[in-house]
């Protein structure tokens, strides 16, 4: 059985398997027997969610929705397989996002360049293509209506430019992909969540992602549900906390633009912001288990702080 957590207002995490547990949530949610799923993981994920939508029981028939945050393959590489098993689901994805949904070659070629072919394969599978009637582009103020209750599309550009996240009033939350960073669950201390933001490549713009977390601050949000790992409370110290880290991440990629061994300069920089942040937050892990744990997000970090200061370069 796939770890699950289930909230009110018929919200589910479904942990997707990927990478190591409570790593990457699917979200679903039921509304007077319909349901939509909120990301989907990857193609090793399906089983997962299809087995949690049984224990619900809801039918395939009756998911309305399947709405992807944004096109990353940890949150939407399933998503073409998942529509095969759901024969009324439509496909909600930014209008950036829609073409890679409907052929995935050119975001196959993307990801392949960061993260290699092998790993491609192993951790993703082949990706299915979803046909495009079944697809609806959600520009800024889309409404998706399940079952009577509005789930509201911000454009939420900053992590990546085909992202948006999605306004549930009826919870006081938003869905918010990677834009409101990442809080693994391991991390919680008595202070509550821990959390830092993740400029993964391509698309990393700071002034951008710090806007987008500003304009879901105005709508007061009593809790967010990250990608990385789902619902977390104190909104405000959050955003704030991003947005430090933000300004520090950024300041530390310029400190090193010009270095001989920027990658590891900027990544070993990364870690002590991380590692420092985490024992201020009361966290128990040692140094090198924080580095551990964060391995994969100091990589994906400096990676994208790097493209980033290359295209500032370039401007």
């Amino acid at each position: 059985m796939s770890n699950t957590d289930t909230y009110a207002d018929g919200i589910t995490a479904i942990d997707t398997g990927f990478f190591r547990p409570r790593f990457d949530a699917s979200h679903l949610i039921v509304e007077r027997g319909r349901a939509a799923f909120v990301d989907v993981g990857t193609n090793h994920s399906v089983p997962h969610l299809l087995e949690v939508l049984a224990q619900k029981g809801v039918g395939v028939d009756a998911v309305d929705y399947v709405i992807l945050t944004h096109v990353h393959l940890d949150h939407a590489g399933g998503a073409g397989l998942m529509m095969q098993t759901l024969p009324n689901a439509k496909l909600v994805v930014h209008p950036r996002g829609a073409r890679h949904m409907i052929d995935p070659s050119q975001l196959i070629a993307g990801a392949t360049a960061v993260y290699g072919a092998d790993e491609i394969a192993r951790s993703y599978g082949t990706l299915v293509p979803v046909p495009p009637e079944r697809v609806i582009e959600a520009p800024e103020g889309h409404v998706v209506d399940l079952a009577g209750r509005e789930l509201v599309c911000f454009d939420t550009p900053g992590h990546a430019r085909h992202h948006f996240c999605l306004r549930d009033a009826r919870s006081g939350a938003f869905f918010t992909g990677d834009t409101f960073g990442l809080s693994y669950r391991e991390f919680d201390t008595a202070k509550g969540a821990f959390i830092l933001p993740t400029s993964t490549p391509v698309q990393f713009e700071p002034d951008a992602l710090k806007h987008s977390i500003a304009r879901m601050l105005e709508h007061d949000p009593q809790q967010m549900f990250l990608t990385h790992y789902s619902r977390v409370t104190g909104v405000p110290r959050l955003a704030q906390d991003l947005f430090e880290q933000i300004d520090a991440m950024v300041a530390i990629s310029r400190a090193h633009a010009s270095d001989e061994n920027r990658h590891a300069r900027i990544a070993d920089d990364l870690a002590d912001l991380y590692i420092s942040r985490a024992q201020s937050h009361g966290c128990a892990f040692s140094p090198a288990q924080v580095r551990e744990l964060l391995a994969m997000d100091i990589e994906l970090n400096t990676q994208g702080l790097e493209v980033w200061l290359d295209r500032q370069k370039a401007a």
